[in-house]
């Protein structure tokens, strides 16, 4: 082995520490915006040392160097650019599209191999993994963004079609890797994958998109490992398969935090998220409070959990949010803030969003933590949460029996506020809104909260 050799294994070996280390460091709120920009800075080491196997390799051809130049300024340009300008609101949608990407970009590698070097077991799961999660991932940001309907897509014998694309996947790899199939089981398993990948997202409804954006981030991080073995390059393999095994145990996480299995979020046919609701259906009356009224409340309490949720992301309030939170803790007022893990539309969605408004982060409590002190507490704050504090999840026979939530309801008083009666993703209705001790605060959150700031503010004078 060469000196040149062997200071690139050195450089490929650091960039695996750093990339393990980061994901460590995300552990931790704390510590969570090292490891991101540790693992940006290895992702930077390991792109300009292959550069550097490549200027110092004579097979690429001169015109080669104007395509890799122009595609790596087209990649960072881009990537750059969306991170940039994405609104927070829509960053589960960009994060769909970056697995789509990595999905596309491992089946790609795998089109190319087998076009040179003909059929493996890296090369078949890599454009069948690949082309999955590419589809399955553009259907989710489609979803997401409201292009793709957010309702289960099921018609007469969608499952039917499901299973025989499964089946021609399965045939068509297992012809490639006998030596019996040629270009024609390749393409077959090619378009089949495709196919598959929406037929698997386009049933399942909003209420499970942040399980199915982490499952489809663990086939992105199983599709670039198989890539780094066709490749022969450890630094693919060491990043894809820490992505992907970090990206199965979140989705198993989610699901367990949602009290479904994997197997049901699948099968889809949950939650629509496209239809609310004029009013409640259930018993009970509802109401109503005004800014004067949320204000006092507030204003002379205790403790104040604030329990977040996609109407927050939606709003665009986690700065008014953060700004009422500040005012009342100058008073005194203990505040905390209760994150449900699948609140919003993506893992970790609450988190980075209160993250921006500058909460700090000892404030952040788990479902468990915030649980436990919850009956000590003065009062609980819902600002757009729905089904993550139903207490219809403690009762059998509705959709989200079972499902751990936020215990609101067992606050000493609760403010909800939310544009309207409308109906969560699981479509039904929210029996929090009707308990004696809620006051419903209808407006968007932005508006509500700094209209409640505004109140406290004459109110402490």
């Amino acid at each position: 082995m060469s000196a040149f050799d062997l200071v690139i294994r050195f450089v490929y070996l650091a960039v695996a520490a750093c990339f393990v280390l980061g994901l460590h460091l995300m552990n931790s709120p704390v510590t969570a915006r090292r490891g991101n920009l540790l693992s940006a800075a290895a992702m930077t080491a390991a792109l300009l040392a292959t550069a550097v196997v490549l200027v110092h390799s004579s097979s690429v051809r001169p015109w080669s160097w104007a395509a890799l130049a122009a595609g790596t300024a087209l990649g960072a340009g881009t990537g750059l650019l969306l991170a940039r300008r994405v609104r927070m609101t829509a960053m589960p949608q960009l994060v769909s599209l970056f697995n789509a990407a990595g999905g596309g970009a491992a089946a790609l590698i795998g089109v190319h191999d087998f076009t040179r070097h003909g059929a493996s077991l890296p090369v078949v799961l890599n454009v069948l993994i690949g082309a999955v999660t590419f589809s399955g991932s553009l259907i989710a940001a489609g979803k997401l963004q409201g292009v793709v309907p957010g309702r289960p897509i099921l018609f007469p014998g969608a499952r039917a079609l499901t299973g025989a694309l499964a089946v021609a996947m399965a045939a068509a790899s297992a012809l490639l890797l006998t030596g019996n199939g040629g270009f024609a089981a390749f393409a077959v398993l090619a378009v089949a994958a495709l196919a598959f990948g929406v037929s698997m997202v386009a049933p399942i409804g909003g209420a499970d998109m942040p399980v199915v954006i982490s499952l489809l981030n663990a086939f992105t991080g199983t599709a670039v490992a198989m890539a780094g073995f066709a490749l022969g390059n450890a630094v693919l393999i060491t990043a894809g398969a820490l992505v992907g095994a970090s990206g199965t145990i979140l989705t198993k996480l989610m699901a367990d935090a949602m009290n479904r299995s994997l197997t049901a979020i699948i099968a889809g046919g949950f939650g629509t998220g496209d239809a609310p609701a004029e009013g409640p259906s259930g018993q009970g009356r509802v109401r109503s409070l005004s800014a004067d009224d949320a204000a006092i409340q507030l204003a002379y309490a205790t403790k104040v959990v604030v329990i977040p949720g996609y109407g927050l992301a939606a709003a665009q309030a986690q700065h008014q949010l953060h700004e009422l939170a500040q005012l009342l803790g100058q008073r005194g007022v203990q505040v905390s803030y209760a994150v449900h893990p699948v609140a919003g539309r993506m893992p970790g969605h609450m988190n980075v969003l209160l993250a921006e408004a500058g909460v700090p982060y000892e404030q952040l409590a788990d479902m468990d933590d915030a649980n436990a002190a919850m009956p000590q507490t003065d009062v609980a704050l819902v600002v757009g949460a729905n089904d993550v504090v139903n207490p219809a999840a403690r009762r059998a026979g509705t959709a989200v029996s079972g499902m751990p939530i936020i215990d609101a309801d067992r606050a000493k008083s609760v403010i909800v506020i939310k544009r309207s009666m409308g109906h969560g993703y699981a479509g039904i209705d929210n029996e929090l809104y009707t308990d004696p001790r809620t006051g419903m605060y209808f407006a968007d959150a932005k508006q509500a909260l700094s209209e409640i700031t505004a109140a406290v503010k004459v109110l402490v004078g």
